[in-house]
C-alpha cells in the first residue's frame, strides 16, 4: 500500500483523468507503454526543452525548475486540462517538502507553442494536500471505481482492460 510520500504525478495525473485508471494503475496494471499516445507524448517530452535537467524527487520527477523556483511541465497535448494543473500543483508540494519555495508551475505546450502560468499559492497548496487524499482513498478502494463513458476514454491506454467484454 502506499503513503503520502509515495504519491507521484502520474498518481495525481490519473486522479484527475479517471479514478478506474488510477485505482489499475495502482494495482500494477500498466498497458501505457503499448499507447501510440503514450509514444508520442514521450517523443515530445524527449524532444522538447532538451537543454534542461529533470528533478527526481523519489516518487515525482518532473521536467525541470527554474532559478526563480517556477516548475516547468512538458505536456504533448495541445490545450490545458485540469490534470496537468494538478501534477505541477503536487510537484510544487513535494519541492515544498524538500525545503523550496516554489513559484508555482509553468506549464509547456509545445504543439501550439503556449506556456501556462499557474501560481503556487495556499489554496493551491491545499488542494496538493487534498489530492493526495484522494489518491490514498482510491488505493485503499476494495473495488474499481466505475468506468467513465465511452466517449470520455477515447485515446486511454486502459481502454481494452475496461471495455472488452
Amino acid at each position: 500500500m502506499i503513503g503520502p510520500d509515495d504519491v507521484g504525478g502520474v498518481h495525481i495525473k490519473y486522479l484527475y483523468h479517471c479514478r478506474r485508471q488510477l485505482w489499475l494503475y495502482l494495482r500494477g496494471i500498466r498497458p501505457e507503454h503499448l499507447s501510440a499516445t503514450v509514444q508520442l507524448g514521450e517523443a515530445v517530452h524527449d524532444t522538447s526543452y532538451t537543454r534542461n535537467t529533470p528533478v527526481d524527487l523519489g516518487a515525482a520527477k518532473l521536467d525541470f525548475i527554474d532559478g526563480q523556483h517556477w516548475v516547468h511541465e512538458v505536456k504533448s497535448s495541445t490545450r490545458t486540462t485540469p490534470a496537468d494543473q494538478a501534477q505541477g500543483r503536487h510537484y510544487c508540494h513535494r519541492l515544498y517538502l524538500v525545503g523550496i519555495d516554489a513559484q508555482g508551475t509553468v506549464l509547456h505546450y509545445p504543439k501550439t507553442r503556449r506556456t501556462q502560468r499557474h501560481p503556487y499559492t495556499p489554496e493551491a497548496a491545499d488542494q496538493a494536500l487534498a489530492d493526495i487524499a484522494d489518491v490514498l482513498a482510491v488505493a485503499t478502494a476494495s473495488t474499481s471505481p466505475d468506468r467513465l463513458t465511452r466517449t470520455a476514454c477515447r485515446g486511454c491506454s486502459f481502454t481494452d482492460y475496461c471495455w472488452t467484454e
